[in-house]
């Protein structure tokens, strides 16, 4: 682990080059080992961000219900959170307008918003449609827990909690391409909208996807603290495009899966390691690049050293 001095004067408010800043993570794949959930190599990174006050927001598939224990153990529970892939948005106090939200609303503390359309509404368009063009497809509602703890590895009592939506419906599908494309068009009909995960689809209101949910908290960030801050966004699945767009320097961490991730952003690095390592080495990369602000902040040369000795 490189001095966290280094860093400290790097991000330090007092130093007259910076510019707030802010980083929007996937989860599983990405921030989290996709098989065991372990983030230990990303930990010290986490622990330096939070010593100089820079936000490190979970943007991911995963349900509120889930989050909870996660942004404990992840020592994220002073920032916002982005779950369902965007259909649902947490508030901290410290990131609310006292004329737009009620303080507490949600039943772990948090302001909510639901960008998207009820969990309801997506089901019952999602059976309508498997009937009138004969698809096969399971929804996640639909799965027995042992179902859903085959498919995500995750045992009973976050099995559950993955199941616990609010604004999405994550899915198997088990039919054909040219069915794929038909059901697609029949969603965006109803407002509904289909995207690629690691291990499911996942349908959700047309204005609900990560990449209008990050904007949506960059906008509320400058609103609060009067100035823009620079973004960072790191995933690993094709459902963290919109994300990795959103943003104004961009991680693409290798992934375990072949899936194309191909975002359009001209500041955009991928990783050759995978995982929270990849992380690491994706947070790194573009703080390592930095020059403007490592010159600021007269540590060039011996905070690039550390940042190659972490991500090697």
């Amino acid at each position: 682990m490189p001095e966290s001095a280094n860093l400290s004067v790097l991000l330090s408010p007092a130093d007259p080059a910076s510019q707030p800043r802010l980083v929007v993570t996937d989860l599983d794949g990405s921030l989290l080992d996709h098989h065991s959930y372990d983030f230990a190599p990303a930990a010290p990174w986490l622990a330096e961000l939070k010593q100089v006050g820079v936000p490190v927001i979970p943007v991911t598939s995963k349900t509120r219900a889930e989050l909870l224990p996660l942004r404990e153990a992840l020592g994220l529970t002073g920032t916002p959170f982005i779950a369902e892939n965007g259909a649902v948005i947490g508030l901290p106090p410290g990131w609310c307008h006292a004329r737009l939200d009620r303080p507490g609303s949600g039943r772990d503390g948090m302001v909510i918003k639901h960008p998207g359309v009820d969990i309801g509404f997506i089901r019952a368009r999602l059976n309508i449609w498997r009937e009138r063009l004969d698809v096969r497809f399971l929804r996640m509602g639909e799965m027995r827990l042992p179902e859903v703890m085959e498919l995500t590895g995750l045992d009973g009592a976050r099995a559950r909690d993955a199941r616990q939506r609010e604004g999405s419906e994550p899915l198997i599908w088990q039919d054909s391409d040219t069915a794929l494309a038909a059901f697609r068009a029949a969603l965006e009909g109803d407002g509904l909208q289909l995207t690629q995960g690691g291990r499911f689809w996942h349908v959700m209101g047309r204005s609900a996807d990560k990449g209008n949910a990050v904007e949506w908290l960059i906008k509320r960030f400058t609103a609060l603290r009067g100035c823009h801050p620079r973004s960072l966004g790191l995933g690993d699945g094709p459902n963290d495009v919109s994300m990795l767009e959103a943003v104004d320097q961009a991680v693409v961490i290798r992934g375990c899966h072949d899936l194309a991730v191909e975002p359009r952003n001209t500041s955009l690095y991928r990783t050759q390691a995978t995982g929270p390592t990849g992380w690491a080495e994706g947070v790194a990369h573009w703080w390592g690049r930095d020059d403007r602000r490592l010159a600021a902040a007269g540590k060039r040369d011996s905070v690039i050293n550390d940042f190659r000795e972490l991500s090697a």
